[in-house]
C-alpha cells in the first residue's frame, strides 16, 4: 500500500532525508524510529503530500504523491506530531469541518461521527471548545480526524503523546484492532509501544535507514532490549 524509493529532502545545506526506500503492506504496523532530527517526520510529511520531495518517488495505494496528491490524501489518515486544529471550534464543529473536507454527507457522515467519537472516547468533550481540552484530549481529537473517513493507510506521529497510561493502552488496543484491515506507520520515541503494536521496525538516523526488521529479531541480533538496540544502532550516527 505504501511504496517509497530513494526519497530525498534537503533544507538548505541540511540533508533531512537521504535516499530512503521501503514498502509497507496491508496488515502491517510499522514502527518508524529514530532520534530527534533523524528525518522521520519529514518522510511522513512527504508521504502525506505536505512537503514535496527533492528526489525519489512514493506511492500510496498506487497513487503517486506528485502526480496524484488528492488521491493520496483521500487514502491517508494523518496524525501529525503537533495536531493542527482550530482552538475556538468545539470538538463537534471541528470534526464536522473535517467531514466537509472529506466529502462525508448524510448517513455516511452521521455513522462516521458516531463510530469515531466512540472509538476515540471523546463523547464527554464533544461540545467543548478545543482550547479548553487537556493535551490528552486534544491528541484524541487529532486521532479522530485521522480516522473519520476510515482510510486504508494510517500515518501517526507520536499517537500517544500526552496520554495517561490508561489512554495509551486504549490507543494501542485500537491500533492493534485496526491493523488487519489497514497499513499503519507509527513514529514514536516510546519503544515499549513498538513492542506492543508493531510487527516491524525501521530505525533511521541522519536521513538514512540503519535497520529494518521485526522488534524480536532486532533484540535477538543485538542481544539487548529495544532501547539498547536503538542506542547501539544510532549512537555513531548522532555523535
Amino acid at each position: 500500500m505504501i511504496k517509497i524509493k530513494n526519497l530525498r529532502k534537503s533544507f538548505g545545506p541540511i540533508v533531512a532525508v537521504d535516499g530512503v526506500s521501503f514498502d509497507v503492506e496491508k496488515g502491517q504496523v510499522l514502527g518508524f524510529l529514530g532520534p530527534n532530527g533523524a528525518g522521520k517526520s519529514t518522510v511522513m510529511r512527504m508521504l502525506s503530500c505536505f512537503l514535496p520531495p527533492d528526489g525519489g518517488t512514493a506511492e500510496v495505494c498506487g497513487f503517486d504523491i506528485i502526480r496524484n496528491p488528492i488521491a493520496v490524501r483521500k487514502n491517508i489518515g494523518y496524525l501529525a506530531e503537533n495536531v493542527p486544529s482550530y482552538s475556538d471550534m468545539s470538538v463537534g464543529a471541528f470534526l464536522n469541518f473535517v467531514c466537509d473536507a472529506r466529502g462525508l454527507e448524510g448517513k455516511a457522515r452521521k455513522d462516521a461521527l458516531d463510530k469515531t467519537v466512540a472509538m476515540c472516547h471523546i463523547e464527554s468533550v464533544y461540545h467543548q471548545t478545543i482550547e479548553t481540552l487537556s493535551k490528552g484530549y486534544k491528541r484524541r481529537v487529532g486521532l479522530a480526524q485521522a480516522l473519520i473517513h476510515n482510510p486504508p493507510v494510517l500515518i501517526m506521529d507520536e499517537p500517544t503523546d500526552g496520554l495517561d497510561p490508561n489512554q495509551k493502552h486504549e490507543v494501542r488496543q485500537l491500533i492493534s484492532k485496526m491493523a488487519k484491515d489497514k497499513c499503519i506507520v507509527v513514529s514514536t520515541h516510546i519503544l515499549e509501544e513498538v513492542e506492543a503494536v508493531c510487527d516491524r521496525a525501521i530505525i533511521i538516523a541522519k536521513g538514512k535507514i540503519l535497520a529494518d526488521s521485526t522488534p524480536a529479531k532486532l533484540k535477538d541480533e543485538y542481544k539487548g532490549t529495544l532501547d539498547e538496540v536503538f542506542r547501539k544502532i544510532t549512537a555513531h550516527k548522532v555523535a
